[in-house]
Parts: structure tokens; C-alpha cells; sequence
């Protein structure tokens, strides 16, 4: 039984940036309110701490002016309940209640009493004693919560002024917490009232600036969703955007201005596909007749009768004539053929410096200067196929040349570590601003004559060698083509 699989919903990012507003300022809220318990729970306890000790103080001062007025040190307790009235004075006095003990925790005088000591008859327990001797100042806190008494007491070792000691002192404190209580309520009420007329307003304001935020993102997304391989896109431009939001407004201007890049090599790529498809068909169309042709034709001019003077010369000239325009269909068709297909490389260690020069051999060398840095630069490459290369450019750099100009053809090879460096200058007319996107497309030519294949041809070869070529041209100065080649 198949059951439907639930998607969950995606919140939309004005949504998110909504609750994360409301919840940062709940969350700071909460803290505030913890951090104000908790220092309220510090202060307290530090402001009743030093109110014990300081409560203490008085009371042994009391105390210690009482033992030396009455030399009452090592005396026994008769001679110490003597002075009753005058150590019961300190509880009116000081408006509190204390007991005195003896060193070894027997009772001197109890005017209040802990349960623990009542269970011990009125004696201080020895475990209290002895984490009051092991003290590092003689004093020692304990804490009372029964159900029927809940206080703090404090346990002293009282010493005369040789630094003996006479007596311990128990003091019990008792916090009076409601005022502070009442005070840390009323705070936290008008901080409750403060928190919501906040939240209300942070509510309202969070609304606003999620729509003013993702405004910018709406509109980069319905940018986006009109964005298409075969459309004209248009590119997004915004007043006042944040940093963030013009960073990735770049970044989908620069998608656009990529995608129309990509348009543009895809367009180039079935161009010449439709190119290579055509050249296919013509060359097999225009092989096909080329072969017999010549074979009947050369056939013919042997066994003709040459006895007749007037007719060898006719047929002579007409048997040249025919096989000149063969060689150029078959140019044509080989021309049509070499773009059609990758050429098949047949790649070998060349000398670089040797191969070119051979190329150049067939132009008048009047015209051309060739040099190289190195006398031999040895690469992997098709040395036919290289030879079309120099070929081709050194032939499209002297028919740029105007007729009323001597040619001058520059031919420089520069081997450096990792590459070689191939320059063919030349001083013609150059190629003009309107057309230096389209010299290596197939088809194309500013000549009267010709294919325009040439250039197309040289691109495939050098591409298939892994190389490089592009070029620099001024108008009516020259151009000067750049082949890089790596090792």
C-alpha cells in the first residue's frame, strides 16, 4: 500500500528573518531576567554576609571590653556568671541574641540556642569544634534550615590582647528578605510591561524591514526565473542595496553577461557544425568525378597522334587548361574536407627552427625575415600539418599588403621554459575593429577570392596541438599573429 509522502513546507526567508527578529529579542529578554536574578541572588548574599561580620565585630568588641575590664581570661565559669547582667545588656544593646561557650564548647551563657546544640545540652558539637580550630581566622559559618529555625550562624574564637583564647562567640543572623523581595518584584514587573510594548514595536518593525530586505530578493528572483539560454536577458540594477544584496546583484549581472558568452560559442559551435555537415557533402560530391577525370584526360594526352602540329598544341592547351581547373575543384574539395574533420595529427620530434624554414622556402625569402633564438627548438608536432600553418599565414600576411607597398613578412621563434613562442608580422592594411571577432570563423573573408577557410583551418591544427594563437592589428599599419605552443 503506497502512502503519500508529505513534503515539508520551506519558509520563505522574509518569514525566517520575522521570528529570528522576535526571537533574538525574547532570548535577550530571558538572559535579562536571568542575569537580574542572578545578581540580585549575589548581592544579597554579599550584603548580608558583611552585615553578619560587621553585627559580629560590635558584639566581640563588647565582649572583649567586658573580659578585660573584669580580667575574666581563665577564670572559671562561677566568677563569669557573675557579670550576667552586664553580657545580657549586649543583646538590648545590639538588639540581637548571641551565646558564649567555653574553648572546649561547654555553654557560659545561652540567650539562643541552634537545635543541634540544644541535642548536644547546650554544648558545641566536636565536629563543629573542629572545623572552628582548623579555620584559617578562627571563624566558621554555619547553615540552619529546620522547620523551625532557618539562619545563618557564625562560630568566632574570641583571644584577648596577647592573642589567647578565651571564649567562642555564636552569633545567629537572621535575613529580613521581604523588602528586597518586594523591590526585585516590582522590577521585574515593569521589565515584563517594558518587554512587551517592546516586543509589540519589534513586531511591527521586524514586518516592515523583512518586506524592505527581501524587496531586493523578490525582484532578483523573478530576474531569474525570466532568465533564459535563447532569451535577451536583461541585467538588474538597484538604488540604495546593501552590501550584500549589490554583491549578488553583481554576481547575476555577471551570470547574465556569462550565459550571453555561452549563447554566443553555442551559436559559433552549430555554425560550424552546420559548416563541417556542408563541407562533408561537397567534398564528396566533388571527389567523386575528380579521379577518372584526371586518369581519362592524362590517358587521352598519351595516345593522342602528336604528328599533327596544330592539334598537339590544341590539345595540349586544352588538357593543361582541364587539369588546372581539376587540381583547383580538388583544392577546393580538400580545403572543404580539412575543416569538415579534425585534422589526423601524425605527431613526431621535430626541429621547430628547421620545419618553418622549409615552409618559408617556397615564398620569395626577399620578403620575409626569419630568426630564432636558439638553432634548434624541438617539439612534438605534424610537420605537414605545420606547414599548412606557416603556409596560410604567410600567404594571408602578403595578400593584405596593398599592390603599391613592398611586402615585409616578420618570422621569429622564441623558445622559453615552458612554451614557444611563434610571431608573424606583417605590414598590410590590418583588420578592422568590425571584424576581429570573425577571422577565424569558417566562411569568412574580406578577399575577392578565396574560401575563407584558411584561417579556420589554422585555429583547428593549432587547437589540436594544444596551443594557443591570437593576434594584434592595427589599421593600415599590419597585424602581427602569436602562436603559443607548450612543451
Amino acid at each position: 500500500m503506497n502512502f503519500p509522502i508529505k513534503i515539508p513546507k520551506k519558509f520563505s526567508f522574509r518569514t525566517r528573518l520575522f521570528m529570528v527578529m522576535i526571537s533574538m529579542l525574547m532570548i535577550s529578554g530571558l538572559l535579562i531576567l536571568g542575569s537580574t536574578s542572578i545578581q540580585y541572588e549575589s548581592q544579597k548574599e554579599s550584603y548580608h554576609t558583611g552585615r553578619l561580620f560587621r553585627k559580629e565585630a560590635q558584639i566581640q568588641r563588647h565582649i572583649d571590653h567586658l573580659v578585660s575590664k573584669n580580667s575574666l581570661f581563665n577564670q572559671p565559669n562561677s566568677v563569669w556568671k557573675k557579670f550576667e547582667l552586664d553580657f545580657e545588656k549586649i543583646n538590648k544593646i545590639h538588639n540581637i541574641e548571641y551565646s558564649l561557650f567555653n574553648i572546649d564548647g561547654s555553654p557560659l551563657f545561652i540567650y539562643h540556642s541552634p537545635l543541634k546544640v540544644i541535642a548536644n545540652e547546650y554544648s558545641i558539637d566536636s565536629d563543629i569544634l573542629n572545623k572552628i580550630q582548623n579555620s584559617d581566622d578562627g571563624k566558621y559559618l554555619e547553615e540552619y534550615n529546620s522547620d523551625i529555625d532557618k539562619f545563618q550562624a557564625s562560630y568566632h574564637i574570641l583571644k584577648d590582647e596577647f592573642d589567647r583564647q578565651y571564649a567562642i562567640l555564636f552569633f545567629p543572623y537572621f535575613e529580613d528578605i521581604s523588602f528586597s523581595e518586594n523591590e526585585l518584584n516590582t522590577f521585574l514587573e515593569n521589565l515584563y510591561q517594558i518587554y512587551i510594548l517592546l516586543l509589540i514595536g519589534v513586531m511591527f518593525i521586524a514586518y516592515f524591514l523583512s518586506k524592505y530586505v527581501t524587496r531586493s530578493l523578490e525582484e532578483i528572483r523573478m530576474r531569474m526565473g525570466q532568465t533564459g539560454l535563447q532569451k535577451k536577458n536583461k541585467k538588474i540594477y538597484l538604488k540604495n542595496a546593501t552590501r550584500e544584496i549589490d554583491s549578488l546583484v553583481n554576481s547575476y549581472n555577471k551570470m547574465i553577461d556569462d550565459l550571453a558568452e555561452s549563447a554566443e560559442k553555442l551559436a559559433k559551435t552549430e555554425r560550424e557544425q552546420a559548416w563541417q555537415e556542408m563541407a562533408r557533402q561537397v567534398a564528396h560530391e566533388i571527389k567523386n568525378p575528380l579521379t577518372p577525370m584526371r586518369l581519362t584526360i592524362q590517358s587521352f594526352h598519351r595516345k593522342y597522334d602528336d604528328n599533327d602540329p596544330d592539334n598537339k598544341k590544341k590539345l595540349n592547351s586544352f588538357s593543361k587548361l582541364l587539369i588546372q581547373q581539376i587540381d583547383t575543384m580538388s583544392e577546393v574539395a580538400e580545403a572543404f574536407s580539412d575543416f569538415a574533420t579534425l585534422p589526423k595529427t601524425n605527431k613526431k620530434e621535430y626541429d621547430l627552427v628547421e620545419v618553418t624554414e622549409m615552409a618559408l622556402n617556397i615564398f620569395e625569402r626577399g620578403n620575409i625575415i626569419f630568426s630564432s633564438n636558439k638553432a634548434h627548438i624541438f617539439h612534438q608536432l605534424d610537420k605537414t600539418q605545420w606547414t599548412r600553418v606557416i603556409t596560410n599565414l604567410i600567404q594571408n600576411a602578403l595578400q593584405s599588403v596593398s599592390k603599391n607597398k613592398i611586402p615585409q613578412i616578420g618570422v621569429q621563434l622564441s623558445s622559453e621554459v615552458n612554451e614557444t613562442i611563434i610571431t608573424i608580422v606583417d605590414n598590410g592594411n590590418g583588420i578592422s575593429l568590425e571584424l576581429r571577432d570573425k577571422i577565424f570563423e569558417p566562411k569568412f573573408t574580406t578577399k575577392t577570392s578565396g574560401m575563407g577557410l584558411g584561417l579556420g583551418i589554422v585555429k583547428n591544427i593549432i587547437d589540436y596541438h594544444n596551443g594557443e594563437i591570437s593576434y594584434i592589428s592595427t589599421p593600415k599599419k599590419g597585424t602581427t599573429f602569436t602562436i603559443i605552443l607548450p612543451k
